[in-house]
């Protein structure tokens, strides 16, 4: 049998050589950003119309029609809310977010210039479909108060 270009030690050595040659690296980057996102859905609506004689009029709350959504990859991220401009005298708006899980809602919270924070320890999760509720309080020194609207602003802050 004759010999071929490609025999013994040195044929093994250049075909193992076209094998290595066929492999390449390479590195890739990759970050994952702080997301902090909220979401809500519905058109609440409260209204006072009733009061029992010889008391304010009593508050009317809206738990039924608004939602909000929540989207956060850091700890301790918390929501907070705001009116751009103050309620008319003798009325007080006030909202109420159910916490996602792990989180803790503070309840009813009077809404004003200044932001609130509605929940806290919000920490990497998403999770929807959670109750918004609004409550109307008024004084019999308000008045008669034709129907208006509140934009409330919602932020939501991240944690670490």
């Amino acid at each position: 049998m004759k010999a071929g270009p490609f025999s013994g030690a040195l044929g093994a050595l250049i075909i193992g050589t076209a094998c290595i040659a066929g492999a390449q690296t390479q590195t890739v980057t990759y970050s994952v950003t702080a997301i902090n996102v909220i979401a809500f859905l519905g058109s609440p609506s409260v209204s006072v119309t009733t009061a029992t004689a010889g008391s304010q009029p009593t508050s009317n709350t809206d738990a039924s029609t608004g939602t909000w959504a929540v989207t956060t990859n850091q700890t301790g991220s918390k929501i907070s809310g705001s009116i751009a401009s103050a309620m008319p005298t003798g009325l007080t708006l006030s909202a109420d977010l159910a916490a996602p899980s792990g989180a803790t809602s503070a309840g009813f919270l009077a809404l004003g210039t200044v932001a609130v924070d509605l929940v806290t320890g919000i920490t990497k999760l998403a999770q929807g479909s959670l109750a918004a509720s609004y409550k109307l309080d008024a004084t019999a020194a308000a008045g008669v108060v034709s129907s208006a609207t509140k934009v409330v602003t919602y932020t939501i802050t991240g944690g670490t």
